[in-house]
C-alpha cells in the first residue's frame, strides 16, 4: 500500500499520471538521432514558450539536459519560462528549413515539474557553431564583421567572427531586440551573445532570447 501512494504522490508532483510518470525518459542526445518514434524527454527550459515565434511560427520552447537540447515546437503556448523543469511527450522531426525539433501535439503533453534549474550557456568558437551545438544554448564572443540587417517580419541579424569562423546572430522580431537600437552592434564592435543554437537552412547562427543576451566587450 506504501508503495502505491508512494507513486502516486510522485506522479502528482511531476503534474503527471502515474502511467506519464513511470514513462521511460530518452537523453535528448539520443532523441536527436532518430526520428518518427514516440519519446518522452526531460530537461531545463532554456528558451521560454513563444519567445521565437516569428521565425518559428510556433509556440515552442527549448529544452536541454545534460546530453543535449533540442527546439520543442508546439501550436500553443504552454506558458513556461526558463529554468523551469519539464517531461515532454512527443515526436523526432525536422522543422522543414533543417533544424532538428521535437513535436509536442497539445499542453497535456507537457508536464512541468517543481523544480526550477539555472542552465549557463556553454561557450564555444564562432567557427564551431553547427550540428554539434544545434539545440543548445551557447554563448559566443567576436568581433561584428556584418550587419545589422533588417529581415522583418521576421526578425535582424548580424554576422560576428573570433577569428575562427563567421556565424550569424539571428534576433527573432517577437523577443523585442532590435539591433538598431543598440548603438553599439555596429561593424568593427567586439560582442558576447548568449543563445539558442539555430539552424535554417545552411546556416547554423545563435539566436539571443533577450536584450540581455548581448554585451559589449572592450
Amino acid at each position: 500500500m506504501t508503495s502505491r501512494v508512494s507513486m502516486i504522490l510522485a506522479a502528482a508532483l511531476l503534474g503527471a499520471t502515474p502511467a506519464l510518470a513511470m514513462t521511460a525518459v530518452t537523453p535528448i542526445a539520443d532523441a536527436r538521432a532518430g526520428s518518427g518514434t514516440v519519446l518522452t524527454l526531460r530537461g531545463t527550459v532554456t528558451v521560454a514558450a513563444g519567445a521565437f515565434a516569428s521565425s518559428t511560427f510556433d509556440q515552442g520552447f527549448a529544452l536541454q539536459d545534460s546530453t543535449g537540447g533540442i527546439y520543442v515546437t508546439m501550436p500553443v503556448n504552454a506558458g513556461l519560462g526558463t529554468g523551469r523543469q519539464v517531461r515532454v511527450s512527443g515526436t523526432v522531426g525536422d522543422d522543414g528549413y533543417g533544424l532538428t525539433v521535437f513535436r509536442v501535439a497539445a499542453v497535456s503533453d507537457v508536464r512541468p515539474t517543481l523544480a526550477q534549474v539555472d542552465t549557463a550557456p556553454r561557450p564555444v568558437g564562432t567557427g564551431e557553431v553547427g550540428e554539434a551545438t544545434e539545440g543548445l544554448l551557447i554563448t559566443v564572443s567576436g568581433t561584428v564583421t556584418r550587419g545589422p540587417t533588417d529581415d522583418m517580419p521576421f526578425g535582424y541579424s548580424v554576422f560576428i567572427d573570433d577569428g575562427s569562423g563567421e556565424t550569424q546572430v539571428f534576433m527573432p522580431a517577437s523577443t523585442g531586440v532590435n539591433p538598431f537600437r543598440i548603438p553599439f552592434l555596429k561593424v568593427g564592435s567586439r560582442i558576447r551573445v548568449a543563445g539558442f543554437c539555430g539552424q535554417y537552412r545552411s546556416q547554423y547562427e545563435v539566436l539571443p532570447r533577450v536584450r540581455a543576451d548581448i554585451e559589449k566587450l572592450p
